[in-house]
């Protein structure tokens, strides 16, 4: 498993903890793998999730470090979804 991953899953929880996330979202990371968060938190997996988010690591770095706002991001065709986009812009408030 990659240990860049595992770091992100943490931050991820970090970010999470005592937000109110309650669907589930993956973040597909291109040359990694992939993190799923939901109600328990946020893992290394690649379990089905309600809405998919993908990028290149480059990109869900500075995502996650509050450097490229997630709508942004996306707009700029940096990060792809699929699937429900309105849990999409949850998550997006979320970790903003």
């Amino acid at each position: 498993m990659s240990d860049i991953l595992e770091k992100a899953a943490a931050a991820l929880n970090e970010k999470l903890s005592g937000g109110d996330f309650d669907a589930s979202a993956k973040f597909a990371i291109a040359d990694l793998g992939a993190i799923v968060l939901d109600a328990d938190g946020a893992r290394v997996s690649d379990d089905d999730a309600d809405v998919t988010l993908s990028a290149d690591a480059d990109t869900f770095e500075q995502i996650l470090s509050g450097d490229l706002n997630p709508t942004g991001a996306f707009m700029s065709g940096k990060l792809s979804v699929d699937g429900d986009m309105g849990i999409a812009m949850k998550l997006a408030s979320v970790l903003a």
